[in-house]
Parts: structure tokens; C-alpha cells; sequence
């Protein structure tokens, strides 16, 4: 191939440039994205959430702006961060929606290429879509509803309509209902140049940390069904440890029902069967766990590594290979120890504790379970023995020191 044809290297630059990029990315040299949003407002839950897909790489680095109680922004197009940061500011000092938003677009000299839509602490919608995008291919447009907008550019003829459809008729949590707006948008024919990542992103008030949800689908040749993947996982987490509580609670039959539920939700997430297997050992079926760690075991070899903590396991044939004592280092043991307290099988736990210290005599972790199972057992001044040599062989043994105070309490 000729590199020094100056005519050949323009059309290799453009070819590479059309078949990373969406044409009026080309045309106008911006970072243009055919790109469609929902952005809403739960007021029952007090939730704000955006889901949106793009034909480009990380939709959900530049698009989503939400702070919980104020408001959210989906800002697409050719995207600027100043939509969403600037008009949460405004927000927050009491500037209604509509009026943000039109201030900051009267000082953006560009703003014929934006798509910004927002949603106040009230729910409040409001959207505009530049005057530029409307001589794209595919229709650019925006819908409001109550407590919603939907918008995109470059689509096909009745995505929005269909997007505000679904989400007016869906049932469930505000993420699933943004999932089923975004997918039914998909359907209808989605953005004539393709897919290539999605994000769903949702923020509450009432909120701790790890209940704020912020999935994100990069790069994908499927990233709707990714993006419902992760979702699925997400409540299937939550699932799992539903479960896990209710037989904590003897609510057995609550337990068997969730259980179904994460099961069927976490399929190909391997990184929990692990909670999955202890659950079916507490509701007494330990062939179920047995089969479950070894379709982990399947789908990643690397999980055998952790199959010492089902060490109570170990008489189950299929399992059998796995448990090598000999190469059982002193956490393999802790592990072991660890889910049979937690098993409530705490003379089992007091005796391999008890095995295992008499190879390892200053594992001042061993020393700790031990005295949890002492303690478990009624055994409480041998308990406050063994927290204390605990501590006396390891004074950063945090563990042991707040068990033994709560023994003094």
C-alpha cells in the first residue's frame, strides 16, 4: 500500500474516522453522539435516575448529572458537563428548572448542538433540543411527561413515543421501569447508526452508599442486554442477603422464595454462589449447595481456590478432590472455622479451631474464632482465655479486642 499517496491517506483517515464515529461527529470534527435518555423522578421513594445508550464508548461518563434531593440532568448531543454541573447549582439555590436551563443556554454560543433535559427535587421535567440537530438523519426530539422526560437524536420515528409509553405502564422500581423505557426505545428501532454502551444511574435521598446504583455498559456489541444483566445482579444481590436474613429470622418459607428469586437473577455471576451455596446448607440441602460450588468451579476454575471455607463439605464425593488438608494454609482453616459458627455447628467450630491451633499455636485469628465458639458454647471465662492470648499475639486484632469488650459489657 502506498502511504505516500496523499489522496489514498485522506480516504484511509476518513474511512477510520466514519467507522469509529457517527456522521455529524465527522461533518462538524465535535464529539457528536446519536444518543437517547430517559431522565425521572420516583416522589414515592424520593429517587432521580437516567437511563441512556449511545453509538459511542462510555454514554454514561459525560451524560448523567444527579444529586438526590435537587435534581438530575441527561446532557447528550454534543455533550457539555456545564448542562448538568452548573444547572444542579442553580438548582440548589432555588432557580427553577426551566430558567437554569435557558441560562446557561443563552451564554453557550453552541448550544444549537445540545440535547439537555432535567427533573427538579419536585419533579419537575424540562428539555430543550438544539435547532441543528433537526437536519440530522432520524428524528431529534423531546417528550415530557409527569415526572419524566425522554429525548434523543437520530432515531427512528417512534422511539420516544414508545419510551414514554413504557414508562408510563411499567411496574416495579424506578431502575427497572428506566430499563423497560430504555429497552422499549431499543425496540422501536433505537438510533439508525447502531449501539455501542449504556449506563443506568440512580440516586435517593434516603439512600446509604451502597444503594445508590450506577451501572455502567462501555463498550459492547449488547449493551441493553449487559446493561439488564448488571441489573439483574444488582437485585439479585439484594436477594441473596434477603435470604440469608430471613433464616437468621426462622422465616423459612420467605427464605425459599428469595432464594428462587437470587438464583435465578445472579445466573453467570459465579462471584455469589458462594452466599447462594450457604443458603441451601441452612435450609438443610447441602446436595443443592454441593452442585451450585461446582458450577462455580465451572465457570471460573480459579473459585476452587476459596472451597476450604465449605470445608464441612468435604464427605460430598464430588467435592472430595478438592479438600488437600496437606496445602491447607492457616486462613484455609479460619475460613473453615469461620462458616461452621456461622452454621451455628459450634462444637464442630471449637474442636477444629482447637485442631488448628495445635499446628499453628499463634494464629491469633484462630485464637478469636475459638473464643466466639466458647462464647457461643456458654464457655465464658474459657472465651475471654482465648480473646485475650488473641490479642496478646496480635495487638492490631481489632476483631478480638471489640468481642472481648462486649463480653466485659
Amino acid at each position: 500500500m502506498n502511504f505516500k499517496n496523499p489522496i489514498l491517506l485522506s480516504l484511509i483517515c476518513i474511512c477510520a474516522k466514519v467507522c469509529s464515529q457517527n456522521l455529524p461527529s465527522l461533518v462538524h470534527d465535535k464529539n457528536i453522539n446519536a444518543t437517547f435518555s430517559i431522565v425521572a423522578y420516583d416522589p414515592d421513594e424520593q429517587e432521580w435516575g437516567i437511563a441512556v445508550a449511545t453509538d459511542n464508548i462510555y454514554v454514561g461518563n459525560s451524560t448523567i448529572y444527579i444529586e438526590p434531593g435537587v435534581g438530575a440532568f441527561s446532557v447528550i448531543a454534543e455533550t457539555a458537563p456545564d448542562y448538568g454541573l452548573d444547572g444542579l447549582a442553580q438548582l440548589r439555590d432555588g432557580t427553577p428548572i426551566k430558567e437554569a436551563l435557558e441560562n446557561i443556554r443563552k451564554n453557550d454560543p453552541e448550544a444549537h448542538f445540545r440535547q439537555v433535559s432535567g427533573i427538579d427535587a419536585k419533579g419537575t421535567p424540562y428539555a430543550f433540543t438544539g435547532e441543528s440537530l433537526n437536519y440530522w438523519k432520524g428524528q431529534a426530539a423531546h417528550q415530557l411527561g409527569k415526572n419524566y422526560v425522554v429525548m434523543g437524536n437520530q432515531l427512528a420515528d417512534s422511539v420516544l413515543q414508545q419510551m414514554a409509553a413504557s414508562f408510563e405502564n411499567a411496574s416495579g422500581t424506578l431502575p427497572e421501569r428506566l430499563l423497560k423505557s430504555l429497552l422499549a426505545g431499543q425496540k422501536a428501532g433505537g438510533q439508525l447508526s447502531g449501539k455501542q454502551s449504556a449506563a443506568l444511574v440512580v440516586k435517593g435521598s434516603h439512600h446509604e452508599w451502597f444503594n445508590q446504583l450506577d451501572l455502567r455498559v462501555d463498550d459492547s456489541k449488547t449493551p441493553f442486554k449487559d446493561l439488564q444483566r448488571l441489573l439483574n445482579y444488582h437485585y439479585g444481590r439484594i436477594r441473596t442477603n434477603q435470604t440469608l436474613y430471613a433464616l437468621r429470622m426462622n422465616n423459612r418459607e420467605r427464605a425459599e422464595r428469595l432464594l428462587a428469586e437470587a438464583e435465578t437473577l445472579t445466573q453467570g455471576w459465579n462471584g455469589m454462589y458462594g452466599k447462594l451455596a450457604l443458603a441451601h446448607i441452612l435450609l438443610g440441602d447441602e446436595d443443592k449447595a454441593v452442585t451450585i460450588l461446582l458450577k462455580a468451579i465451572a465457570e471460573n476454575p480459579k473459585r476452587a481456590t476459596m472451597l476450604s471455607t465449605f470445608y464441612c463439605l468435604r464427605e460430598h464425593p464430588e467435592l472430595r478432590s478438592y479438600f488437600k488438608e496437606d496445602a491447607f494454609s492457616v486462613k484455609d482453616w479460619n475460613n473453615a472455622i469461620t462458616l461452621l459458627l456461622q452454621l451455628n455447628r459450634i462444637v464442630e467450630g471449637i474442636t477444629l479451631a482447637k485442631r488448628t491451633l495445635q499446628k499453628y499455636p499463634d494464629a491469633s485469628y484462630t485464637h478469636y474464632l475459638l473464643g466466639k465458639g466458647l462464647s457461643a458454647n456458654k464457655d465464658m471465662e474459657k472465651a475471654k482465655v482465648s480473646l485475650e492470648k488473641a490479642i496478646a499475639l496480635d495487638a492490631s486484632n481489632i476483631e478480638a479486642r471489640q468481642f472481648l469488650e462486649s463480653l466485659h459489657e
